[in-house]
């Protein structure tokens, strides 16, 4: 019997595992990759940029961290070559097209009414029909030349943050057009190396917007540059609870979100009436767990100094995905001058720089602006379907969680499954879960519910996002309910979900990659 065909769009984290685990189950991986290289992300980061996550969270289940990397937060290179290491390891090279770019893809066999009709996933509730194929339209970036693929699945491994970039909207003859300096994007000055980043913003003043990751590994790059002489602005709308390690007070913040007992304290998705009456009463702890941490950061960091200190709790900010960890010495760069905050929930460009809202005072005087806004993952997503149904359907509604149904496969769109779109605190650990459970639906180890039984599902965990995440459940944040959340998909793979040595373990140690090495 010939082998189905499963087209892998992107050869990052998501797109090596959907490849290894798809092969494990004897089907035949394509992979196509813009870049010329495997490692997603990872290849266009900044130099001085770190791992978020600590190293016993972010690594492959049957691929643990060579002994030689002992950070406890790994480099942007040694996270590369672990990366890489893995798809050599695992002999996955061979099965990637590199600078193959996936311009678009449709499907053909039935027609829009016929599958708006259908009552289960695909009109059968199994992952391949008799008629359906996906065709993949591929252009090859040396050549130029195209190719047409046809494949009998598609899992679109794209990332969120890459490729796309967010950039804000300003009103006509107020944007990037208005200003005598140069405006980039974070993602074009993640693109040069070290040196090349240092001469381009040497002797000039520097204005960064937003206050992720990013922004802030980019204000100290700069101001490593320029000093106080010429300080470099960081232009803000919210304050984060930004951590300065994952030890608050001495405690690992994983044996306060990272375990079972943690996850009694939110009212979870599918819960009961018990577990809710739980979470309820359990609502004061969950207070204290924050305020705990939140005083560690403030002590730390010396927020009320700089007025920096967040208005919302910082549950709600780990819930919704927004932690990041400052770079060592940032505040000190606040404090000595060479890194400048400023707030502002709106701006726009004059010719001399930027006119910050509600301020009477002259323009902020810059020659370069760099723009740590984001990227636009799900206008990525969208556009490279043909179909405007299926272009609407996986957009959705800009005010709903990203709607998929255990966060891989959408009900209205068949053979077809998205890895590495929602967030968690540990994205590897994540998308490593979510590949090993589609490689046993398209096995046939489990069909999925009806399509009302799956919208139902995904309602739940949107109620659940907006409570805790609120304007920010478009992320699609599992961050501190990834047990109940990996529950799940244990449940539908056959699996015990139940991973740890006795009752005291189960509920108080937290849960991470190694607790679900394949047996």
């Amino acid at each position: 019997m010939e082998k189905k065909q499963i087209a892998i769009i992107g050869a990052g984290i998501s797109g090596l595992l959907a490849c290894k685990y798809t092969l494990s189950k004897g089907f035949n991986p394509i992979v196509f990759e813009t870049q010329s290289s495997t490692g997603g992300v990872w290849t266009k980061t900044l130099s001085t940029t770190k791992l978020q996550t600590p190293r016993s969270s972010y690594q492959f289940s049957d691929f643990p961290w060579p002994s030689s990397v002992t950070r406890e937060f790994p480099t942007h290179d040694q996270v590369l070559d672990y990366v890489r290491s893995y798809a050599y390891h695992f002999d996955l090279v061979k099965h990637i097209k590199f600078n193959a770019k996936v311009v678009g893809i449709e499907f053909r066999g039935f027609s829009d009414e016929e599958m708006k009709s259908w009552k289960l996933w695909n009109g059968n509730g199994m992952p391949f029909g008799s008629h359906g194929k996906w065709k993949v339209l591929v252009k090859d970036l040396k050549n130029y030349s195209t190719q047409l693929y046809t494949v009998d699945f598609v899992i679109l491994c794209l990332g969120r943050f890459s490729d796309v970039p967010n950039i804000p909207e300003f009103p006509p003859n107020q944007g990037p057009e208005a200003f005598s300096g140069k405006v980039i994007h974070s993602m074009d000055y993640a693109a040069m190396d070290y040196q090349s980043a240092a001469n381009f913003v040497k002797g000039k003043r520097v204005t960064v917007v937003g206050f992720q990751k990013s922004a802030m590994d980019i204000a100290m790059e700069c101001s490593a540059v320029n000093g106080v002489t010429k300080p470099c602005t960081v232009l803000y709308k919210t304050e984060h609870w930004n951590l300065p390690d994952y030890l608050p007070w001495g405690i690992p913040l994983a044996y306060l979100y990272l375990n079972r007992f943690s996850e009694l304290l939110l009212h979870k998705p599918g819960e009961g009436i018990l577990l809710s009456l739980l979470a309820t009463m359990l609502l004061p702890l969950r207070s204290i767990f924050s305020k705990f941490v939140e005083s560690y950061i403030k002590r730390k960091h010396r927020l009320a100094r700089y007025g920096m200190v967040p208005k919302h709790s910082f549950v709600h900010e780990i819930s919704s995905c927004l932690t990041a960890t400052v770079p060592e010495k940032f505040y000190d760069k606040v404090e000595e001058g060479s890194i400048i905050l400023k707030k502002s929930q709106s701006f726009s460009f004059c010719e001399e720089g930027i006119l910050i809202r509600r301020e009477a005072a002259a323009p902020l005087e810059t020659d370069l602006v760099i723009l740590a806004t984001g990227f636009r993952g799900d206008k990525k997503l969208k556009d490279i379907f043909v179909s405007k149904t299926f272009q609407n359907y996986i957009a959705g509604s800009p005010k709903q969680t990203f709607q998929l149904y255990r966060e891989i496969i959408h009900p209205q769109i068949p053979q077809l499954a998205v890895i590495g779109y929602s967030e968690g605190l540990s994205n590897l650990f994540t998308s490593e879960m979510r590949c090993r459970w589609l490689a046993e639906f398209l096995a046939g180890t489990f069909k999925p519910p009806a399509i009302k039984e799956m919208e139902k599902d995904m309602e739940n965990w949107n109620e659940y996002m907006k409570r805790y995440s609120g304007k920010y459940c478009r992320r699609s944040c599992l961050s501190i309910l990834h047990i109940w959340y990996s529950d799940q998909l244990c449940k539908d793979m056959g699996m015990n979900p139940k991973r740890k040595k006795g009752i005291f373990a189960e509920l108080f140690e937290p849960y991470g990659p190694m607790d679900y090495v394949p047996s």
